[in-house]
């Protein structure tokens, strides 16, 4: 259909008249501005007094003019210096083609005709693509001058003919550009063709959600489909960050139109489709020349489909149950999971689903957002959720602690339990550990029920699942909010009892963490600390201590107790059996050392250690800390601070690291893979002066110290058994040696003791003991020094080395050992070691034990 049109080699116009135009623009836009490429066209008076006043037929001359005049100095110049002129003229043209085309122009059939095929035959640059043009500019055109009327067959065919050429190459990071042009001529075919009935309209990406979602649409009913069709091409126009009021005014209408119900079954099915998605792997091939060149990329939704959704989560913030924000919740951390070669695999998506949350009546939406400020990692949508819980704390005129407070929400929980009767069966969801629920079923009679009743699977099939969404909702949040409490240590929060009782000790889902949690509570100025045990607040002898309206409630913490009152913790908790959510009594403490008084205003206690990059990047995130990775690129950085902010104290603390720049140490991007660590200072935010450490508060350099102790223990080199065996850092060799087994940090100390306290109610105890540093079992064959720190093991009697590197799909041999807190990862590995070696004449695997028997 190209073809048909016809090349026009060249145009019969004035062209000298047009050329004297644009070299008096060329002259004033020398003169008026700096640089060349800031050139506007309004600004000029050529254009103003001599273009814009052009007769009609004249100014389709002079644009025809300018598309070959592009084409040929595109097809016969390289140069792109500002100050060549014939590349000052080939920028004038480009600029006086798109501003034309966005004045109001009268165009008849032919000069549609003569546009449309000077932009098919004249194409631009190396790699020719019609996209190169300002053809929504054209289009746009195109539908106004036509409007009102059947368009005739040689406009049909130039349209035609312009949709063949976009269906002819897939232009990857042009797709939505490609997609909304063909739907457009779509749209004036449609029209122009008389049709008054609205026209179908689908998702326009070519992708696996555009394959699942369109058949849905088309299986609607008679009824919806018009208002299906609006809903699509609605959201097919969503631009920009944030809806505008007459988007969300018309957004309400139409799902008013085809029912609530109906638009949150469809569209929420949509949803689950994407969360459950995999990313599409696509390779792509490009000639220069004699030259291929082939690249993979990788996509979770085409272009115009993110668009799309994203304008679908923006209808979406009517939708206040329960499910949908949940649902939109989970499609946030799926939007923002990363791929290869991309980073967050639709931020876009991720961003509407924030905005959603933001925006839904009531509380369910702020703790969505709350607890998505836990889980994603990435600092600009760590802002953003920071930014849209401050805006929803100010509107509520509290702060952002108490508005988090209060949008956790109970799901009808009392002390961790909820009861259903369906069908004469009872069902008891029970809150059996962080992350875990269980749902029990009874007869009539009140006995057992093995599984769910065959009544309610046949009638309440409805009411079951959403029990069951509850069930998960309750895992997710549960979650959620014992990292947030354990983030509370670095914040300055004292509750009054009343509000404590409310928002923690009475409440049904946070009961459940805070009846295990320590408390201090204050009066008069006397402080008693205490724990939920048996129905009553006691301190660790048992004494009772009955709370009062008037008293003051603060999360407890080691760092401010004496050596005695925790050891009466940690034995009552031993003693008693109490499984608490994260490490309190047991949370390792950082006091000021000498050292650090000397030094004054920073901390050299976790310097000089060997870390891998992308670990220690992934942990500072999950602890709520900033951190850009270092690359072998000339960004101005050899070194790096990972932030916190605390904003109660108004301090921030910085982790200093410098890149190990050492040969081929770089992954394919050119990210290094090792960071050698510095200093740890305070930062004054209101000053932005450097604090002493003397002045920054017990509890909260402890608690950084901590954060950046389990950076160092869990990415430093010294943990990992290969690293010394595949060559490791020529520099760092010595370090790998001394970190695996040398002196036990704040962590190893926490393992010395529980270990201590559990061994002789192992089977273990026989053939094992505490000795220094290690753990040393003693095997059939030979006996083995396990370090309490970097979990690595010598073997007697000449501390040969034994590398074992852990099996993380095995099942967790902790998980019969009772310990006082929620998992230590290393302590599970030291155990599984032990046990294993125990029965070293058993072990099978020759990668150990050819080293056993190497002597």
């Amino acid at each position: 259909m190209k073809k048909a049109l016809g090349k026009q080699e060249s145009v019969s116009l004035p062209e000298d008249s047009f050329d004297g135009i644009v070299e008096a623009a060329r002259l004033e836009a020398v003169q008026k501005f700096q640089h060349f490429w800031n050139v506007k066209p309004g600004e000029l008076n050529v254009y103003k007094e001599q273009l814009v006043t052009l007769p009609a037929d004249s100014k389709v001359d002079f644009l025809l003019n300018c598309i070959y005049k592009i084409y040929y100095w595109q097809s016969k110049n390289t140069s792109y210096s500002s100050d060549d002129v014939g590349y000052q003229k080939y920028a004038l043209h480009n600029l006086f083609l798109q501003d034309l085309l966005r004045s109001r122009l009268t165009l008849a059939d032919d000069h549609i005709v003569s546009l449309a095929t000077h932009f098919l035959n004249y194409q631009k640059f190396i790699w020719p693509s019609i996209l190169d043009w300002p053809l929504s500019y054209f289009l746009i055109q195109v539908e106004k001058n036509t409007k009102g009327r059947v368009i005739s067959e040689s406009v049909k065919e130039a349209l035609l003919a312009i949709k063949d050429e976009l269906n002819k190459v897939d232009y990857n990071s042009r797709e939505k550009e490609k997609t909304k042009s063909i739907s457009k001529i779509e749209e004036l075919l449609h029209l122009g063709e008389g049709k008054e009935e609205i026209k179908p309209v689908y998702f326009l990406g070519k992708d696996k959600f555009s394959e699942y979602a369109n058949p849905i649409i088309k299986l609607r009913s008679e009824k919806e489909l018009p208002v299906w069709y609006k809903i699509l091409a609605q959201v097919q126009r969503a631009s920009g960050g944030r809806p505008t009021q007459k988007y969300q005014k018309e957004s309400q209408t139409l799902i008013s139109t085809l029912g609530t119900d109906a638009f949150k079954e469809v569209v929420l099915d949509w949803f689950k489709f994407i969360i459950q998605l995999k990313e599409s792997e696509l390779v792509q091939t490009h000639t220069y020349g004699t030259q291929t060149y082939s690249y993979t990329s990788y996509d979770l939704l085409s272009t115009p489909n993110i668009d799309a959704i994203k304008g679908l989560l923006w209808m979406c913030v009517s939708l206040n149950d329960r499910t949908a924000l949940a649902t939109i919740a989970a499609l946030a951390e799926r939007a923002y999971r990363k791929i290869p070669g991309k980073g967050p695999a639709a931020a876009a998506v991720g961003n509407a689903c924030l905005y959603a949350l933001y925006q839904s009546e009531g509380l369910e939406g702020i703790s969505h957002l709350s607890r998505l400020k836990l889980r994603i990692r990435q600092a600009s949508t760590q802002a953003m959720i920071e930014r849209y819980l401050q805006e929803a704390a100010k509107e509520q005129g509290i702060s952002v602690h108490e508005i988090e407070d209060l949008a956790v929400d109970q799901y009808e929980l009392v002390d961790g339990q909820r009861v259903y009767e369906l069908e004469g069966f009872k069902a008891i969801l029970d809150i059996v550990a962080v992350g875990k629920t269980e749902l029990r079923w009874f007869k009539p009679d009140g006995n057992p029920q093995k599984s769910v009743p065959t009544a309610v699977k046949e009638k309440q099939a409805a009411a079951l699942k959403q029990i069951k969404e509850t069930a998960k909702q309750v895992e997710v949040t549960l979650s959620a909010q014992r990292d947030r409490i354990d983030r509370m240590f670095k914040a300055d929060r004292v509750l009054t009892w009343a509000y404590f009782q409310k928002y923690y000790a009475n409440h049904g889902l946070l009961s459940f963490l805070t009846k295990r949690l320590i408390w201090s509570f204050e009066k008069d100025g006397v402080s008693k600390n205490v724990i939920y045990f048996n129905g009553k607040w006691v301190q660790p002898d048992l004494s009772e201590v009955e709370p009062d309206s008037v008293i003051t409630v603060k999360l407890w913490h080691p760092a401010s107790a004496s050596i005695s009152e925790i050891e009466a913790w940690r034995s009552f908790l031993v003693e008693h059996q109490i499984l608490q959510p994260f490490k309190q009594a047991y949370r390792e403490v950082y006091l000021l050392t000498d050292a650090e008084i000397n030094t004054r205003v920073y901390s050299n206690r976790m310097a000089a250690h060997l870390l891998k990059q992308h670990q220690f990047n992934s942990l500072a995130k999950l602890r709520g800390w900033k951190y850009a990775l270092l690359g072998a690129y000339d960004d101005g950085r050899y070194n790096e601070a990972a932030s916190c902010l605390i904003p109660d104290y108004h301090l921030r603390a910085e982790y200093w690291v410098n890149e190990v720049d050492a040969q081929g140490e770089m992954n394919d991007t050119g990210i290094w893979n090792y960071i050698a660590t510095d200093q740890l200072r305070f930062v004054d935010t209101q000053t932005n002066n450097v604090v002493e450490l003397i002045n920054i508060p017990k509890v909260i350099l402890s608690e950084v110290m901590r954060d950046v102790d389990l950076f160092v223990g869990v990415a430093t080199v010294g943990n990992d058994p290969n690293w010394q065996d595949s060559g490791g850092v020529a520099a760092y060799r010595d370090y790998w040696q001394a970190y695996s087994f040398g002196e036990l940090s704040e962590v190893a100390k926490t393992r010395k003791e529980i270990l201590t306290q559990l061994l002789p109610r192992l089977k273990l105890a026989k053939v094992a003991e505490i000795r220094d540093k290690f753990l040393v079992v003693r095997g059939k064959l030979r006996t083995y020094k396990i370090h309490l720190g970097s979990t690595n093991i010598l073997m007697e009697p000449n501390d040969q080395y034994l590398c074992i590197v852990p099996d993380r799909s095995k099942k967790d041999v902790t998980q019969n050992v009772f310990l006082p807190f929620e998992g230590d990862t290393g302590f599970s590995v030291i155990l599984s070691k032990a046990m294993l070696l125990a029965e070293d004449d058993k072990i099978t695997d020759s990668t150990i034990t050819s080293q056993i028997k190497r002597v």
